[in-house]
């Protein structure tokens, strides 16, 4: 059975064959999902041009649970351009979405939570605070997400004390010995505030942390890029 057509974006597409590409495609209101496209005939150069990432499709696919075949797509005029830093930024949104996110799942508000961000991208030079906002709600929708206002025992995060993370548990306060993180910093990333780059070093470390599990011993291509472009 058909779809109807759906708002999707474009995360990654790779060859399958002479005449067909594999998409992994975050789709509204349903998630992350791989599909199949036919780029072959008169029309193959214009799919090829239209099957670009940031791009707002409209899609309609059919198929098994497991694999979807697109039926029909076609452009909208939510057309976001990303450059220099911004595209770096961009593609990492893509390869951390494709890779932690669960194809097949019904994580309605994933779609959502990336078109936020990657509008944010597009009209803000100031990336760091958008990624790190984008990691934090990533990975509370999936699951993954940490208490930064209480600690691991449930009480509210003091300020001037130091905080150790315990994975699978959360914050525990401790003396000042490596690897600690000031309650008023965990405050700080808890509201997304951003304006003090201690804070943004502390926040960035964390997600990383964090997203570790779930991004597995390979690594990023996106961020490695990102850095060789610094």
């Amino acid at each position: 059975m058909d779809s109807d057509f759906r708002q999707a974006y474009l995360l990654h597409r790779r060859p399958y064959s002479d005449s067909q590409v594999l998409l992994d495609v975050l789709v509204e209101g349903v998630g992350q999902l791989k599909m199949l496209a036919r780029v072959k005939g008169k029309q193959s150069l214009k799919h090829n041009a239209q099957l670009r990432p940031f791009s707002l499709l409209l899609l309609q696919y059919a198929g098994r649970y497991d694999f979807k075949y697109v039926n029909r797509f076609e452009p909208t005029d939510n057309q976001i351009q990303l450059v220099g830093r911004q595209l770096y930024c961009g593609l990492y949104l893509n390869e951390l979405t494709q890779r932690v996110v669960p194809t097949n799942e019904p994580l309605e508000q994933i779609f959502s939570l990336y078109q936020l961000h990657l509008m944010r991208l597009a009209q803000d030079e100031d990336v760091e605070p958008i990624l790190r906002s984008f990691e934090l709600q990533l990975l509370g929708e999936l699951g993954f997400g940490v208490e930064l206002e209480f600690d691991a025992e449930g009480n509210p995060v003091r300020p001037k004390a130091a905080y150790k993370y315990v994975s699978e548990y959360g914050f525990i306060a401790v003396g000042r010995e490596p690897d600690t993180i000031p309650g008023s910093m965990l405050l700080a990333i808890a509201n997304q505030d951003f304006q003090d780059l201690a804070v943004r070093r502390a926040a960035k470390l964390l997600t990383r942390k964090l997203m570790a599990p779930l991004v597995g011993k390979q690594g990023l291509k996106s961020r490695e890029l990102f850095i060789s472009k610094k």
